[in-house]
């Protein structure tokens, strides 16, 4: 377990963390002299926080992997195959388009911080899962791969960018996107 920090230096790296996610927010790629200048702290303080852009980026993204994360592990806990799988992936997309941390997050090949790389193993794990159970089910066409799932969101968060919009919108959007796929890879008919 971590030594907690001191008050002075956790206020810190609070201060460092709201700074970057305004960052992230505006589009503003992080740059850690940028962030030190905005904070009002030393260039030293937030390298020492932070050793490179894209741990704080990790950092920054981190609340909506863990609740992405929290959110597989409850689907995995609901009988219906198809409302299971169909859940996490709304969840999915809905926080691809309105948290900009998460898509550079996601797509990285490498992690910055364990964290990172746990989480993302976890929310892979639970595609993976509840693909397969719906696979098996029998209400997920056989050819869909748990490789495919991130592509596919990936594809819908881009096509939502480039139509625009507010936040409401885009998710809106995102939903009305994937509710196709998702018709298109189902194998039954969707009760009325």
């Amino acid at each position: 377990m971590p030594t907690p920090l001191r008050k002075d230096a956790a206020r810190n790296r609070e201060q460092i963390v709201s700074v970057a996610r305004n960052l992230v927010d505006e589009g503003t790629p992080l740059q850690l002299n940028d962030v030190a200048r905005r904070a009002g702290l030393g260039v030293g303080t937030v390298y020492r926080h932070f050793a490179t852009p894209e741990a704080l980026l990790e950092t920054v993204a981190t609340p909506c992997l863990e609740a992405l994360a929290a959110h597989g592990q409850q689907a995995m806990t609901d009988a219906d195959p198809w409302r299971s799988l169909t859940g996490f992936l709304f969840h999915t997309i809905a926080a691809q388009v309105t948290d900009a941390a998460l898509p550079p997050v996601a797509a990285a090949a490498t992690d910055a911080l364990p964290r990172t790389t746990e989480l993302k193993k976890s929310l892979t794990s639970a595609g993976a899962t509840l693909l397969a159970r719906a696979r098996e089910a029998g209400v997920v066409r056989p050819d869909l791969a748990a490789a495919d799932l991130v592509p596919l969101m990936c594809g819908i968060a881009h096509a939502v960018s480039v139509h625009g919009g507010t936040a409401a919108d885009q998710v809106d959007t995102a939903h009305r996107y994937l509710a196709a796929l998702l018709e298109g890879l189902r194998t039954t008919p969707p009760s009325a």
